[in-house]
């Protein structure tokens, strides 16, 4: 037998016992529960998940099924559309003064799940918690420039925001990940309580997570009276699981798994275009990257193209080592970085580096990251580079890479290109930097754009940031892949979309039946 949630098939053992659990969670909350998968009544979505770890507070969580689960039972001020521009959800409408440092906020009618309105105090308790360094928030960064004892609330539906230096792009902040809005005072995240579409009913870190409909939603309630989060953190178990019946939802499905259920008359999939970005980190702060001729040779030691027809089997698009590809302010201008054997060789030479060797981490916690391993390192040999994969545990891979090596693989869904930019290379973005990029004409050129009212403008600055990160950061960015999931064939109401995107597990839409 293999343990649960890591061989190819979901362990019955834990799944009946997520069952009954999952069944007096939901009698308590006054939901029916039962039949196959949970019937008509519960839907019940596998994800990867960190293990006994976890914990429902939706400010310090990392992963997907995080995002998932805060998107159940929270709600942001604004969420992103597909191109990751900015739609109202909490927020019914915002603007700024003239110098960009000063945001006035309206709020619609929406309640928790106790009944009490959502009000700007609420919100500006939580922005102050997302900003406290005790927190280890997430999203600390984009709201560390908020100077919290000048932001004001003005009325129960209104507040004022100010920040210590202007950002036109401010917005954007409110809906990343991990800046969900929780009543004012909310220490304990237990049995929490939201204003997000579904409500608590019960969870056990590690295992699953059973929340039931909320029928005061201001959108409107789900269609679905109940649902459940199934831990399973490998992506064939995810699959099996789906096929025999046992889950509706199966997240985060690589390349060849998705033909096979493509041709499978039990599940249907629902893929994404040009979702995540693939790419190696390379640390520019540490031997021997540090040497920025062997980071430019190990960079043109790589076949983009190869890549994405092997790793990710032709579905997805060559990265041109950039994030946000198709996205609002990506640098569309950048001339791609074709593999140059020989060039790499030479800048080998004159960094007396020829015969480097390193460790190149990877893991399961994708599936397209161990194949791109294998394939960088065939690669690199023929410039005369050792890259050894070294294959690291999937529950704590993120957050160990942050510190851990000099190259790793990595992955960030669609984010606005500022809000990137702003989270993963400027010298305040900490260990979310995960090359340890620095450099204070980035960072001026970055403080400029956010300070421009005129878009046009704000977009050409940016642009000038990416060129910078193209050439000096250490990101490796091979491809873009397809954003993948399965849902059984009875699961109606959702749709294809990008993790970090309003319609990205929207279960407060699905059917089942």
């Amino acid at each position: 037998m293999t343990e649960p949630g890591k061989g190819p098939l979901w362990n019955r053992r834990r799944l009946l016992t997520t069952a009954v659990g999952a069944a007096a969670a939901l009698a308590s909350a006054g939901c029916a529960g039962g039949g196959a998968a949970g019937g008509g009544d519960r839907l019940r979505a596998a994800f990867p998940t960190t293990g006994t770890r976890e914990t429902l507070d939706p400010h310090t969580g990392s992963l997907f099924v995080d995002q998932a689960r805060a998107k159940a039972l929270f709600d942001t001020l604004v969420a992103y559309g597909d191109d990751m521009s900015v739609v109202p959800r909490l927020a019914e409408s915002w603007e700024p003064d003239g110098t960009g440092t000063r945001w006035l906020v309206r709020l619609r009618q929406a309640r928790f799940h106790d009944g009490r309105p959502v009000t700007a105090e609420d919100v500006l308790y939580s922005f102050r918690r997302i900003a406290d360094p005790a927190t280890s928030a997430a999203a600390a960064k984009q709201f560390a420039g908020v100077d919290f004892t000048a932001s004001r609330v003005r009325s129960p539906s209104e507040l004022e925001i100010v920040l210590r230096a202007p950002n036109f792009e401010f917005p954007s902040a409110w809906g990343v990940p991990g800046a969900e809005i929780v009543p004012a005072g909310t220490t304990d995240f237990r049995a929490p309580v939201g204003s997000g579409p579904f409500r608590f009913a019960d969870f056990r870190p590690g295992g699953s997570a059973v929340f039931a409909r909320f029928d005061g939603h201001w959108s409107g309630a789900p269609t679905l009276p109940a649902l459940e989060f199934v831990p399973i953190d490998e992506e064939p178990a995810r699959v099996a699981a789906l096929l025999s019946g046992q889950v509706h939802y199966a997240h985060d499905i690589g390349a060849n798994a998705a033909r096979r259920l493509e041709a499978d008359g039990r599940a249907h999939l629902l893929s994404a275009p040009r979702s995540t970005m693939q790419a190696v980190a390379f640390k520019v702060d540490r031997a021997p990257f540090h040497d920025p001729r062997v980071l430019e040779a190990v960079l043109l030691g790589v076949d983009r193209r190869a890549l994405v027809d092997v790793a990710l089997s032709g579905k997805g698009d060559v990265g041109d080592d950039l994030f946000g590809k198709g996205l609002r302010h990506y640098a569309q201008d950048v001339a791609p970085r074709s593999r140059d054997v020989d060039r790499a060789r030479s800048l080998l030479r004159d960094a007396g580096a020829e015969g480097v060797r390193f460790d190149l981490l990877t893991s399961g916690a994708d599936p397209y990251f161990e194949p791109a391993a294998t394939l960088i390192a065939e690669q690199l040999s023929d410039i005369g580079v050792t890259a050894t994969p070294q294959v690291r545990p999937s529950e704590t891979y993120f957050s160990d890479i942050k510190e851990q090596g000099v190259a790793a693989h990595t992955r960030t869904a669609a984010l606005p290109v500022a809000t990137f930019l702003g989270q993963r290379m400027t010298a305040g973005s900490g260990s979310n930097n995960y090359t340890r990029f620095r450099s204070p004409e980035f960072d001026a050129l970055f403080s400029t754009a956010l300070a421009t009212p005129d878009e046009a403008e704000r977009a050409r600055l940016l642009a000038r940031a990416q060129h910078l990160a193209h050439d000096r950061s250490g990101l490796l960015v091979w491809g873009f892949s397809n954003w993948n999931v399965a849902v059984a064939d009875e699961v109606r109401g959702l749709r294809a979309a990008t993790p970090n995107s309003l319609d990205w597990a929207r279960f407060d839409r699905a059917v089942l039946g």
